[in-house]
């Protein structure tokens, strides 16, 4: 059930950013955006927290949850960055690779045991993300120190995320508490960052945060429950392939074919999720 949970992980972190993606260059916040569905996503844990009983606060569930939502709107927010810098089809696989970082963490930290062909799965899911996302194009512009350095904070923050996130997992933290702390987290930091930037607020804005929050609510519960009771190693890069559902979405929206490439890189996550099951 956990490799269920890692791909209905994966599958909700790609619509959330295929939302991002077809909204870019509209005119929205994508600061405003992400607090909505902060927003959104809080009301609603808090409301099924409620309902089932929530258990009782400590400091370092409060901390710790609160330093997961500010780094995963801050790895955002610095990607958004990095893609007015330079190219997405270099920015996008570059970012991808944070997934090493919790990677090597449950191998190396956490003594997770991994078979050699579930290192193979791992390496040859990474390395399809990364073919997924490429599109090559000699004639891109790079305003490299500032491109770089966006790039390297959107790694840190959402490679330190998943590390926190097993750390919570293996100290038994609820994880309907985590995420109450998550979004309100997220969401104190988006309204600051919206008052430092001083951007309109629109109504659509609000429209599209509230889909995006029951998504993510969906996404992490599921993230959750894959890191408590399934290899950390695996869920990690499952989730990572999130950039296929983008891919695959972009062809829908956009009626753009994949390239060959592509198609082979598709197969390939495939057979890299397959390995980590033998």
């Amino acid at each position: 059930m956990w490799i269920v949970a890692a791909m209905v992980t994966m599958f909700c972190f790609g619509i959330n950013n295929i939302i991002f993606k077809i909204t870019s260059g509209k005119g929205l916040s994508k600061v405003h955006m992400q607090f909505f569905f902060y927003l959104i996503a809080l009301l609603l844990m808090l409301g099924y927290g409620m309902v089932i009983g929530l258990a009782s606060f400590n400091l370092l569930t409060i901390v710790l949850g609160a330093i997961v939502g500010i780094l995963n709107t801050n790895g955002n927010i610095q990607m958004s960055k990095a893609f007015e810098k330079g190219p997405a089809s270099i920015t996008s696989p570059l970012i991808s690779t944070n997934t090493v970082i919790p990677i090597l963490s449950a191998a190396l930290i956490f003594h997770e045991h991994i078979t050699l062909l579930q290192w193979v799965g791992i390496i040859v899911m990474l390395a399809s993300a990364a073919v997924i996302q490429y599109v090559p194009n000699s004639d891109v512009l790079i305003d490299y120190k500032p491109w770089m350095y966006r790039v390297l904070l959107a790694i840190v923050s959402l490679g330190v995320l998943g590390v926190l996130m097993k750390v919570s997992s293996n100290l038994h933290i609820n994880s309907v508490n985590m995420l109450i702390c998550m979004y309100a987290g997220g969401a104190v930091y988006l309204m600051i960052n919206s008052i430092l930037l001083k951007e309109k607020w629109q109504r659509k804005e609000l429209r599209l945060g509230a889909i995006i929050g029951c998504f993510s609510v969906v996404g992490y519960s599921s993230y959750f429950f894959a890191l408590d009771t399934g290899v950390a190693s695996i869920v990690f890069p499952i989730v990572s392939l999130s950039c296929l559902v983008v891919v695959l979405g972009s062809c829908w929206f956009y009626k753009e074919r994949l390239k060959m490439y592509q198609v082979v890189g598709v197969i390939s996550a495939l057979v890299g999720i397959v390995l980590t099951k033998i």
